[in-house]
């Protein structure tokens, strides 16, 4: 029987296998570490029943998952080989049903328009139909054949991102893997010298801390002696005028008191010493690794060039197009040339690479050779590689890793001790991960309207100092902010012990952001690393109105229009049509717009918060500060009239949510975030402003019952009506709705009382709403309603409660009647 020598090497790294962490004898005889015992294309984790050996090369040793086992036969092309299997997997970016595709009584068909894939029948080198839809989907110069029958065509497969991105991705040349020209085994060694250098820094940090702490508690100790001495002699002096018991009273209770002082005294000196001494290790760290990643990319580099050198195939043949090569020096810091909606569309499309990502984020790695390679061995571009890293980042619960205090650097924890020690931001191991990967990655610094921060402060400190990333990807400099990407924690309240596994959901806006999108929220020292064309004054980022990711998640923007002139660079161009601050007219009023993309307008929910700007008091003499906002709807810009009731300051804060119809109508609680806020600056009023009545939260006008319950107006069709002592409202139904109720408010008016004043009839599809007014003034009009639920149609019960419809505001007086 062969017995294993007590020194076999690991197959995969040499190194030699003790019987506590082996794998092995396979059936070549060899052996692994548990930890080395993976597929070597993916990384994968394998055991003894799902490994697999090369069919057809006897020479090869490695050992493969099922997946990646090396097979014999013809080549051929599957969704995963022309990556589109993640693009026809997408999900339906939102609920409502494409009438095109829904048609009763009519089978769908395929064909080669309705897939809009003909290319080979193109003529004169057109583009396809495919991108000529893309491309000029808005300008209604390209006519579209009319069928009966449901089509299918490139948006409708959600796949209309993924076929631009493969295009752009064309153009770049595609590598060889990292094995294939650098052994694992040479960049372990530099990573290990590395190592080397790490552990005699941070040696050199705890020995700083340890000279630090002496000396504080040497100087403690002699202010202690002085003060002891101030006290003796002070009781010595009293003794021949108290009694011995009142002199121990007194002396014991000032020593317990100089002893707490004393105390403080010396944790506030500490907490300071630490503090400095925290930023000279962060900065002597981030030093450390700019040098590192330059030897990693120098040796990554090197040995690139040697292998093309000596006839190796050092990139992938791509299609008769110009080509991008990844550079070896880092370029210098310029706008890019596309969009990153151009690189990619929906993150959806990198769910196989996201998977990587969260599966490696699973187990630990013992040097960062390892985990770069498990990360990026499937990766087929930069930009996937830039991905998979910063998803790992995201995944990966650094913070709540636990650490011992006598960590060795040779273990996984140790691999990212500087994290926990704070001497390592998420910004340095970033780039610290892509220099592993061959990435060109810098640390910007410079100021970004983090927490704390409110439109209209300026940046006269260092309070909101921070650090970013930006990559070379795609052919240009990228931004990435790791910290922020991960920042949304989900479920830490309800987690039962410290046990349980928290969950971060990741913010896709912050990777690979656009220049003109980052620029709202973070300003770099070097104005070079704006990568703007116009970059801009420092005093023109303050005026930026303060907006959140989910701003541009959503597609919103600010139209022209505004009350404010907006906020231009040096040279004049426009930056934004709002003002961080804006100022109201004579009357109190000033008007808050913002655009909505004509996809997002049947969908996106507002709601909004007014309180003072220094106290955060949303209310004023007794009402809330809501009713002195005025939010109102007209495709594709909601609108946000505010009257401040009084000269000051006032912060508006708009909030937005997606939702379907159908999510709406169920009643259910909606989350709302922030995607905007604006300072709102009052000086004298000419008049007295009086709130809007007390009606149900949410825009005004019918915009809302036509966008979620099909109601379309008939009669008013804006929000704010003039009437005389009668009213009519008329809506028409485009599908079933039922159990229509109508309330009126009026400020100082019991509801109650208004009650009798309203009344509603329903004739075939059409509603009617009859209102009298008892007597002239501004009222508020409630709508409510719900579906016919299909209980209620097969005859049973089921009723659901009612949901609130639209709202209209009133102004009732003899003068409107004509």
């Amino acid at each position: 029987m062969f017995r294993a020598s007590s020194e076999s090497p690991c197959l995969r790294c040499g190194v030699t296998v003790y019987p506590v962490d082996r794998v092995g004898p396979l059936k070549d005889f060899s052996f692994f570490h548990s930890g080395c015992f993976k597929c070597v294309v993916c990384g994968s984790r394998l055991s003894l029943r799902t490994y697999y050996h090369s069919q057809y090369n006897q020479d090869d040793k490695e050992v493969y998952c099922i997946s990646h086992v090396p097979k014999p036969g013809p080549g051929h092309l599957d969704g995963s080989a022309v990556g589109i299997r993640s693009a026809l997997n997408v999900p339906k970016s939102t609920s409502y049903v494409n009438e095109q595709i829904r048609v009763s009584n009519t089978k769908g068909t395929f064909d080669l328009e309705s897939l809009s894939i003909r290319p080979g029948r193109r003529e004169n080198g057109g583009a396809s139909p495919a991108f000529e839809s893309s491309s000029h989907s808005h300008s209604g110069s390209r006519s579209t054949p009319q069928h009966n029958f449901g089509r299918f065509d490139a948006s409708a497969l959600h796949i209309a991102h993924a076929l631009r991105a493969t295009e752009i991705q064309k153009a770049y040349k595609k590598e060889k893997p990292m094995h294939y020209y650098l052994a694992k085994e040479e960049q372990t060694e530099l990573e290990m010298q590395h190592r080397k250098e790490e552990d005699a820094l941070y040696n050199r940090f705890a020995q700083q801390r340890a000279e630090e702490e002496a000396r504080i508690h040497a100087e403690i100790r002699e202010e202690w002696e002085r003060e002891l001495e101030k006290l003796a002699s002070k009781f010595e002096s009293l003794r021949a005028k108290e009694d011995p018991q009142t002199i121990h009273r007194l002396k014991t209770k000032e020593r317990e008191d100089l002893e707490r002082h004393m105390t403080l005294r010396r944790d506030k000196r500490k907490e300071q010493t630490t503090r400095k001494l925290l930023e000279h290790e962060r900065a002597a760290t981030a030093a450390l690794v700019e040098k590192q990643s330059k030897e990693m990319l120098h040796l990554i580099n090197e040995r690139k060039r040697e292998f093309i050198q000596r006839g190796g195939d050092g990139e992938i043949p791509g299609p008769d197009i110009e080509m991008f090569p990844y550079p070896q020096q880092a370029p210098p810091p310029s706008p890019p040339t596309i969009d990153k909606s151009d690189i990619y569309g929906d993150p959806v499309e990198f769910a196989d690479i996201d998977q990587i990502a969260i599966s490696v984020a699973q187990e630990d790695q013992k040097t960062f050779t390892d985990l770069v390679r498990q990360l990026v061995s499937r990766c087929g571009s930069d930009v996937e590689k830039a991905r998979t890293i910063f998803r790992w980042i995201t995944v990966k619960n650094l913070n709540a890793m636990d650490f011992s205090e006598d960590l060795r650097t040779d273990t996984p924890m140790g691999l990212l001790r500087g994290i926990k020690q704070g001497t390592e931001s998420y910004h340095v191991l970033f780039k610290r991960l892509c220099s592993y990967a061959g990435l060109h990655c810098v640390v910007i610094k410079g100021l970004s309207k983090s927490a704390g921060y409110q439109p209209g402060v300026r940046f006269t400190d260092n309070r909101f100092r921070n650090s970013w990333n930006a990559v070379y990807v795609a052919g240009a400099w990228r931004f990435v902010q790791c910290n922020w990407g991960a920042r949304h924690l989900v479920n830490a309240k309800e987690r039962a012990s410290k046990s349980d596994s928290l969950r971060y959901e990741y913010d896709d806006h912050y990777f690979l952001t656009d220049p003109k999108e980052f620029i709202f929220e973070f300003f770099p020292q070097q104005s070079e690393w704006q990568l703007l064309k116009r970059p801009l004054t420092l005093k023109e980022f303050e005026e930026l109105p303060f907006v959140r990711s989910l701003f541009f998640r959503y597609g919103l923007y600010f139209p022209p229009g505004q009350s404010s002139e907006g906020v231009l660079n040096s040279q004049g161009d426009i930056i934004s049509h709002c003002k961080a601050v804006m100022t109201t007219d004579t009357s109190g009023a000033a008007t808050v717009r913002i655009g909505m993309p004509p996809q997002m307008v049947s969908c996106l929910i507002f709601h909004y918060n007014l309180k003072v700007y220094d106290t955060e008091a949303d209310v004023y003499d007794g009402v809330s500060l809501k009713r002195f906002v005025m939010q109102s709807v007209t495709p594709p810009v909601v609108s946000f009239r505010v009257h401040a009731p009084s000269a000051g300051a006032f912060l508006l804060d708009v909030f937005a949510n997606a939702v379907t119809p159908r999510e709406y109508l169920t009643g259910e609680p909606m989350k709302f975030k922030s995607v905007c806020k604006v300072k709102i600056e009052c000086g004298n009023l000419s008049t007295v402003m009086v709130p809007l009545p007390d009606c149900a939260s949410g825009e005004w006008g019918p915009a809302k019952a036509t966008r979620l319950f099909g109601l379309i107006p008939l009669s008013h069709p804006d929000p704010l009506i003039f009437a005389g002592k009668e009213l009519t409202i008329e809506f028409r139904m485009s599908r079933p709705l039922t159990d229509f109720m109508a309330t009126l408010h009026k400020n100082g008016t019991d509801e109650k009382k208004l009650a009798k004043f309203t009344n509603q009839t329903v004739r075939n599809d059409e509603v009617i709403f009859a209102i009298s007014f008892p007597e002239e003034g501004q009222y508020g009009l409630d709508i409510y309603t719900r579906e016919i639920d299909s209980n209620e149609i097969a005859g049973t019960s089921g009723k659901q409660l009612l949901t609130h419809c639209c709202k209209y505001l009133i102004n009732s007086s003899k003068k409107n009647v004509a």
